[in-house]
């Protein structure tokens, strides 16, 4: 398909009312598909593709499941499975596989093929509905936390029809994917989806009520989190980073001398898009078309070679699926392009890393968004519930919230002035803050309406303000109708921090609706019963504001202040992770059902194990450039210099200069091999260490010193070595030599 024709069918085809109803919240993605033309999500197994496959009957059970999480009606899988088959082939699919999300931050498929033998003796295509429900792959290769021994390699994997299946081009193959879910034998979760699937049916429950007691919930049956992801990347050549040991096996320069020119001129931000970017850019997109993922906008991040892209809002669920092929198709259509995404938080020093925005907000399935501010005081009312759940929340556990986003890529971006620090706080900007205010003094409750700004010459319309700024630095900001969670690495499963921050909401709106549910008499009318809520959100606001705070979260001032809130600040990994170990923890996810002790454990374990393994693999990474590269160029270097200070002396010319980098080439050089013994001394008393918690600290307080010295003098080295014997693309060969 052209540029033109997806134009066409985006611009043309597609119904304004429907484009609108989506960017509102207010229509799953299942149903826009058959708004935004044929060709969108035509890989996708949903809307009008499965629609008129399947009988009314099966298509409206299973439409319940879908929309309002009703139990799968088991008589409708064969059904289902043969459609799926059929419109599978039609698309040249041989294979189906069961696509997961194991805790590897990864995805994972095991392909099986249609074909089978028929009782006849002949081959057919075959696929059933216990085929499509349950799937069997090895759960002892996976991580799992000691969930599973070697041995005992029995899992399982689950369909999940709330997220579409869809049809994977890759190779030259196609493959139908069915998302599932992944667990144990035992039946505890080895996946990033069930939990956050549960997270969603906690946050359901108790949003409900909230609802319920407002009496707005006619024709409502479920409530929802929806997410929309911005995607920060970074793009280099694929000949530049085929000669970077680190970039390869580490996903970021683990050595690399700062380039002249950064990002000080914030002249990359916004600027005109290569055109080697921008033909990659519109493949990505067009191939995200196709299997239903709406990306909405595109454009040049602050850091040279750096990009963002952004899609439209989807159910949580949906969204974490589709976030995950995203940065598939990103990596797999910049390689036809000549290019390789780097998705790491940090690909290189000294310039900003990358993120991943996590808009949140939640809706009723008729489309009504709870964190949209309203025009009365009653229907307010009902928004400061959802934002003091939100406090609420964030103050008790801004821990585990932090602990969410934490591993050693992370742990390089945050807090610089490109991320938000490790303190966890919320901005609630002029608007909220003011409703805030207005809530806690007892006066009436009213949105904080925008203004008109006008710039001078009449040919220049005027435009509208908003009604409050924005901060960019802080971790978890209110922007209009959602909470922009910014601290999410740039290459993680969002779906993670998702399940946290849902389960620490459910539990503040169950805290809430009790609250509710033991002032408020029957035979109270609508004022005694607002005047009731109204204080007892105000004592709620008065016990957990000190977490909202609307300056400069970078200031030092704010680090002060913080601490003297009584506010953690959790700065690594290392610090962080404990904080889902508590007592507290293991108790909230077992009374929202969400993970048993076991299975959170489990993933404090691999997210330990995780960290100490990354490091070392960046460790051994490091020694082997510096032996096999970087002292060999640096041995070179110190032979011609010698020899040119001997030719030098021999005419009877005293080289201070060339003696004095000479000098300095051998100071670094040796600095360099005692490095790299450090790292190796670390490396092994690491290893020896017994427990998670321990191990993460030593690789924390012994490894990572120990590399970063021996980064400092080989980055000083390569300011020295002349460039025709430097064995490695620079900084600056990287991020403006490649992409033009």
């Amino acid at each position: 398909m052209t540029t033109t024709t997806r134009s066409q069918v985006i611009f043309d085809n597609y119904n304004p009312a429907g484009r609108n109803r989506l960017m509102a919240h207010q229509v799953p993605v299942r149903d826009v598909l058959r708004e935004f033309g044929e060709d969108y999500g035509s890989r996708v197994f949903s809307g009008s593709n499965m629609e008129r496959r399947i009988s009314g009957q099966s298509f409206d059970k299973l439409e319940q499941t879908i929309r309002y999480g009703t139990k799968l009606d088991d008589e409708i899988a064969d059904e289902i499975a043969e459609a799926m088959k059929e419109w599978a082939i039609e698309n040249g699919c041989t294979h189906y596989c069961h696509w997961f999300q194991p805790l590897t931050g990864a995805t994972a498929e095991k392909h099986d093929s249609f074909l089978n033998f028929g009782s006849g003796g002949g081959v057919l295509a075959e696929f059933s509905g216990e085929s499509l429900i349950r799937g069997e792959p090895d759960a002892s290769s996976f991580p799992s936390g000691g969930i599973r021994d070697t041995f005992e390699a029995r899992g399982y994997t689950a369909w999940d029809p709330t997220s579409p299946a869809f049809i994977s081009f890759n190779g030259g193959e196609a493959t139908l994917c069915i998302p599932t879910c992944f667990v144990s034998w035992t039946g505890e979760s080895l996946d990033q989806k069930t939990p956050l699937l549960r997270s969603i049916e906690a946050l359901n429950t108790h949003a409900m009520r909230i609802v319920r007691m407002y009496g707005s919930d006619e024709g409502v049956h479920r409530v929802a989190s929806t997410l929309g992801c911005e995607q920060e990347y970074f793009l280099v050549d694929e000949e530049l980073w085929s000669m970077r040991p680190d970039l390869m096996l580490c996903g970021r320069t683990i050595i690399g001398a700062d380039s002249p020119k950064g990002h000080q001129l914030d002249d990359h931000y916004f600027g005109s898009i290569p055109s080697r970017v921008q033909a990659f850019m519109g493949d990505v997109e067009e191939r995200l078309y196709l299997l239903g993922i709406p990306a909405k906008t595109r454009h040049n991040e602050v850091a040279p070679a750096q990009f963002e892209l952004a899609p439209l809002f989807e159910s949580t669920n949906v969204a974490c699926d589709h976030q995950m092929l995203t940065m598939s198709v990103l990596k797999k259509v910049a390689r036809e392009h000549g290019l390789v995404c780097l998705l790491h938080e940090k690909p290189f020093a000294g310039v900003n890393g990358s993120g991943k925005h996590n808009n949140w907000s939640l809706s009723t399935d008729k489309g009504r968004n709870l964190l949209s501010p309203k025009k009365t005081m009653h229907e307010n009312l009902e928004f400061l519930t959802i934002v003091a759940a939100v406090v609420r929340a964030i103050d008790l556990h801004a821990d585990m919230l932090r602990a969410s986003i934490a591993n050693a890529a992370n742990d390089l971006r945050l807090g610089a002035n490109e991320a938000p620090p490790a303190i966890i706080s919320i901005f609630a900007g002029h608007m909220l803050q003011t409703m805030i205010d207005e809530l806690k003094s007892g006066s009436a409750i009213d949105r904080a309406e925008g203004s008109t700004l006008h710039l001078g010459p009449d040919s220049v319309p005027p435009i509208e303000r908003h009604s409050g700024d924005r901060n960019r630095t802080s971790p978890f900001a209110f922007t209009g109708n959602k909470f922009e969670f910014r601290a999410v690495g740039s290459q993680a499963s969002v779906a993670w921090p998702n399940t946290v921050l849902n389960t620490i909401i459910a539990e503040s709106l169950d805290h809430i609706a009790t609250r509710f549910e033991e002032a408020i008499d029957s035979d109270m009318d609508r004022s005694a019963r607002d005047e009731e809520f109204c204080r007892i959100l105000a004592e709620l606001m008065e016990a957990h504001d000190r977490v909202v705070f609307n300056g400069d979260n970078y200031s030092a001032e704010w680090k002060k202040e913080a601490k003297r809130r009584g506010m953690p600040n959790l700065v690594s990994t290392a610090d962080a992770l404990p904080a889902f170990s508590t007592n507290k923890a293991q108790v909230l996810f077992e009374a929202y059902g969400v993970m048993s002790a076991g299975e959170l454990q489990a993933r404090v374990d691999v997210l330990h194990e995780n960290y100490a393994s990354v490091l070392a693999i960046e460790a051994r990474t490091m020694v082997n450039m510096v032996n096999t590269l970087i002292i060999p160029a640096a041995a070179r270097y110190q032979s011609e210099l010698a020899e040119a200070v001997g030719s030098a002396m021999k005419a009877g010319v005293e080289p201070e200069a060339l003696q004095a980098r000479l000098s300095e080439l051998v100071e670094r050089t040796n600095e360099l091999y005692a490095g790299c013994t450090a790292i190796g001394e670390a490396l092994d008393k690491c290893q020896t260490i017994k427990g998670d918690e321990k191990r993460t600290k030593a690789v924390r307080t012994k490894l990572l010193p120990a590399m970063e010295t021996t980064r400092s003098a080989c980055d000083s080295i390569e300011a020295i070595v002349s460039n025709d014997l430097w064995p490695l693309p620079s900084y600056t060969d990287l991020m403006f030599s490649s992409l033009v």
